[in-house]
């Protein structure tokens, strides 16, 4: 009696083992497709959006591996939806710039002719002691060493120090014009336009990337 009780333990133990594994597996092969599906920026997440991602999908994984309770079907179920959704997200976000700017947030100025622009550090959420120490890891000492700093998304500054050329700016994402962008160039919706004609297209939608370099807009097609 007591050998079969053991013996009976110790297939219990392995079968849970095994569903254990089971969903590990799964749980890995879904992570590799919607990295390779959605792109390669969940590796090194650029946005909050894409951090977001790859918390939930960890926190499905991993609440769900140990739970006996929930069987490999409804566990595949879960895990089709929630591509699903990065995939959704991941389409509107490509072609509704409003979308993605709510999502991802925009870029701003945070320092102009060497003064600090308070609202748009304030609503980036970027305190003085931050500012300061984001200039020093770029080597600048003193905000009136800079014409212009410009907060990206994903945290990192674009610094253009005085007699400096404005650096490169996608200004054209996907077909989408980064309104935002224009402010920081001093350049406006006309210009982006007649550039873009000038150069063949039909239209911004035509347009791959617009890349702003050196007071000129260089772009490629979204169609080979």
């Amino acid at each position: 009696m007591h050998v079969f009780l053991f013996i009976t333990s110790i297939a219990r133990k392995a079968c849970g083992i095994s569903l254990v594994g089971g969903k590990l597996f799964i749980g890995f092969l879904a992570l590799i497709f919607v990295i390779n599906i959605s792109g390669k920026g969940n590796l090194a997440p650029s946005t909050a959006s894409d951090a977001v991602q790859n918390y939930v999908l960890g926190g499905i994984i991993g609440g769900f591996i140990y739970n006996n309770d929930i069987h490999i079907l409804e566990y595949l179920a879960i895990l089709f939806i929630w591509c699903g959704l990065v995939l959704l997200l991941r389409y509107v976000k490509v072609h509704n710039v409003r979308v993605k700017q709510i999502l991802d947030g925009i870029a701003l100025i945070v320092v102009e002719d060497g003064n600090i622009l308070y609202e748009n550090c304030r609503k980036q959420g970027l305190s003085g002691h931050e500012l300061a120490f984001k200039l020093r890891t770029n080597h600048i000492y003193s905000v009136s060493e800079v014409k212009r700093v410009v907060y990206e998304q994903n945290g990192q500054l674009i610094i253009v120090k005085y007699g400096e050329e404005n650096p490169r700016f996608p200004l054209i994402t996907d077909g989408q014009l980064q309104k935002n962008i224009l402010h920081v160039i001093g350049k406006d919706i006309d210009w982006v336009k007649k550039e873009v004609e000038r150069q063949g297209y039909s239209s911004i939608h035509a347009v791959y990337l617009g890349e702003y370099r050196d007071g000129r807009l260089y772009c490629y097609p979204r169609k080979s």
